[in-house]
């Protein structure tokens, strides 16, 4: 099964540290060493991003900062595990590693597969 997982924090203005960027390289290389870890990819600053919103058929688009936010995605990652109760695991493992935030997990649609949700692929 794989999973997306997207961190949630709060956004910082300065970039990680040499040493948080070796900590963070060091599980990123294990985790695809192992197997688990397929594909992360980490976000810039909201300053540099933009919303768009589609809203009784406008379309809104917000150039960031999104400083009305309390947390921000800060990264994501596509994770391989054997059950939710496994991704669940993998995330608990990631945040250890990681600053205070959150990790939203949704399995992701495989392709010759139906999920068992909503019987669609």
């Amino acid at each position: 099964m794989k999973f997306l997982s997207v961190y949630k924090t709060v956004e910082r203005n300065a970039p990680p540290t040499q040493e948080e960027m070796e900590q963070m390289g060091k599980l990123i290389r294990d985790g695809m060493k192992a197997g688990w870890l397929l594909a992360v990819e980490g976000c810039m600053p909201s300053a540099t991003g933009a919303r768009v919103r589609k809203s009784n058929g406008k379309m809104i688009v917000t150039d960031g900062p999104f400083v009305e936010t309390k947390e921000l995605i800060g990264g994501l990652a596509i994770l391989q595990a054997n059950s939710k109760g496994h991704a669940i695991e993998l995330a608990k493992y990631f945040l250890g590693h990681a600053e205070d935030g959150e990790c939203e997990l949704r399995q992701l649609h495989e392709a010759g597969e139906r999920a068992q949700t909503t019987g669609r692929m």
